[in-house]
């Protein structure tokens, strides 16, 4: 696979460069999958301003859909990012390996939850009833819902960047899943 170079501060725009330094400030550095964005004038602001939209949902659930859905995209270098976040969000290394494989042993709502986003992302959309019908179950709303697929495809297109780009992973890397140590 052909590797893209991650580029720098001095490669972007100067729009891009705001952004960095943004990033740097809260961060205190730049992910290589937002820089990869940066290669675009407008990708990264747009991406930023779409991840950071307010939404129905926790960032608990949020990171439960952002695992399962680079876990069927087979994305790593979302999967090691999400992970670090998910531990963050106070998930267990065990959570997080569920959430990934598309379950929760624990947790009920969030079975329902990680059950859904698999399911949209395996069949492009076309969500299977039954998995559908549980997650209303569980409470969540029409809203929820659409929320969730919004939240499916923005991940998407981070797991299809990188897929595309193979840039270097700078985060802890994930342990891949193997389903039946869970």
């Amino acid at each position: 696979m052909n590797t893209f170079n991650v580029p720098t501060r001095e490669d972007v725009s100067t729009n891009n460069q705001t952004i960095f330094d943004n990033l740097n400030k809260a961060l205190g550095f730049v992910p290589n999958l937002y820089a990869t964005y940066a290669y675009s004038d407008t990708a990264l602001e747009n991406y930023l301003t779409f991840a950071n939209a307010k939404t129905s949902l926790s960032a608990k659930e949020k990171e439960v859909i952002n695992l399962a859905v680079s876990q069927v995209n087979d994305c790593n270098y979302c999967l090691s990012a999400h992970t670090a976040i998910g531990k963050m969000n106070g998930f267990t290394d065990e959570q997080i390996l569920e959430f990934r494989a598309g379950f929760s042993s624990v947790n009920t709502k969030l079975d329902t939850l990680a059950k859904l986003s698999k399911n949209i992302t395996e069949n492009r959309g076309k969500t299977d009833e039954v998995v559908l019908e549980n997650f209303f179950n569980a409470g969540y709303t029409k809203g929820n819902l659409i929320d969730v697929i919004s939240l499916v495809g923005d991940k998407t297109i981070s797991n299809y960047i990188n897929n595309t780009t193979d840039v270097a992973i700078d985060f802890p890397v994930a342990q891949p899943l193997e389903l039946e140590t869970i």
